[in-house]
């Protein structure tokens, strides 16, 4: 069994006995990883408070050839999130993207999406708090570009006819993106707004000024990205992080 040290952010936990944890691990190096800590639970463990849900430090293993269980031998943390315990909205969003991380980011590696996870974690910690809302969709919709599956926003998903740079828009989930008019025409596809389309183009792109949605249509963006990511992503799976992020059921209608 090589022994391997990898960056490393914790995204679950599950008591194993009464002396050892299960926990999943987001790796740069091994993609997410199943591993056994031993002795996590007793009084004077060698891991003491570390593993703490979305922790980040460097994870040293030993990897089983033959097995989807390793063992942890240490973790060095490097930073806890202290910072997304202050504010619902943070921890909600960052809970949601460690899901969409643990159930759909390859056992192999993948420095690409771990580099977005740790990055937005440490993002959602300081971002000012009127912007969370939207910041946390443009995360989302990161990850799951870095996972490969970005929706097709300047060309038709289906045919690649080129579409008008302005104006309302179809959006299919089902297909993965925007339609041209003659496809839209043969398929159940929502109807984007010039503004929603603008503002999706803009939550998309890490790059562009960050859009300014009021209550209603930060919900309708939250909602096509969570169906967006339940359709290409979920395979019918329950994703409850997910599913809290989307609805904000701490926020009075």
């Amino acid at each position: 069994m090589p022994l391997v040290s990898t960056p490393a952010v914790v995204l679950a936990t599950h008591r194993y006995s009464e002396t050892s944890k299960i926990v999943r691990l987001a790796t740069r190096d091994h993609g997410v990883q199943s591993v056994i800590a031993k002795g996590a639970l007793r009084p004077r463990s060698r891991f003491g408070a570390s593993l703490q849900l979305l922790s980040e430090g460097t994870a040293h293993l030993m990897l089983h050839e033959r097995r989807d269980l390793h063992v942890l031998t240490a973790f060095d943390v490097g930073r806890v999130p202290i910072g997304l315990a202050g504010e619902l909205d943070r921890y909600a969003t960052a809970s949601a993207l460690a899901e969409i991380m643990l159930r759909f980011a390859p056992s192999e590696p993948h420095p690409a999406s771990f580099d977005v996870l740790r990055e937005s974690i440490a993002l959602l910690e300081s971002v000012p708090a009127a912007a969370i809302d939207a910041v946390g969709i443009r995360l989302v919709w990161q990850l799951v570009s870095s996972l490969g599956f970005a929706p097709a926003l300047d060309e038709c998903v289906r045919d690649g006819a080129p579409l008008p740079e302005s104006g309302p828009v179809a959006f299919s989930t089902r297909e993965g993106g925007s339609l041209c008019a003659r496809c839209a025409s043969q398929l159940e596809a929502t109807r984007l707004p010039a503004e929603s389309r603008t503002a999706l183009a803009a939550l998309v792109d890490p790059d562009a000024d960050l859009p300014d949605l009021d209550p209603k249509h930060a919900a309708a963006h939250r909602r096509l990205a969570a169906r967006f990511v339940r359709f290409h992503l979920g395979e019918g799976a329950p994703l409850p992080a997910l599913e809290f992020w989307e609805r904000r059921p701490w926020v009075a209608a």
